[in-house]
């Protein structure tokens, strides 16, 4: 059984030829001119009205803050137990490697300036 797109509720039964042929014609008709162009989405600022309440002063901003901080927080897909161990461990394991690979360096860097210089 073949699923419904959600155009195809709009067609009805016609077939195909007669959607396209509307379709062309309604294209083909643009008597009025686009309000807004560009297609980039934007965000109609609305006036303030009187019965708007907000908060003001630093209150309301460090409230508004918070609320945010826990809305984000919320969001968040914390890690398992397992998946956080494994992690730390892979974390670790890195930090080890790479901190012994910057010690034989600076030990070698270290010994090549004695032995240039002769000490």
């Amino acid at each position: 059984m073949a699923r419904k797109r959600p155009g195809d509720d709009a067609a009805g039964d016609r077939p195909d030829d007669e959607v396209y042929d509307e379709a062309v014609d309604d294209a083909d008709a643009t008597d009025e001119e686009p309000v807004r162009g560009g297609g980039t989405a934007v965000r109609e600022r609305r006036p303030k009205e009187k019965n708007d309440v907000r908060r003001a002063g630093i209150v309301g901003v460090i409230s508004r803050f918070f609320r945010e901080i826990i809305s984000e927080l919320r969001k968040v897909i914390w890690p398992t137990r397992n998946e956080l161990l494994t992690y730390t461990a892979v974390v670790i394991v890195f930090v080890t490697v790479i901190t012994t690979i910057v010690a034989l360096l600076d030990l070698g860097f270290a010994r090549l300036i004695l032995f240039s210089f002769g000490s």
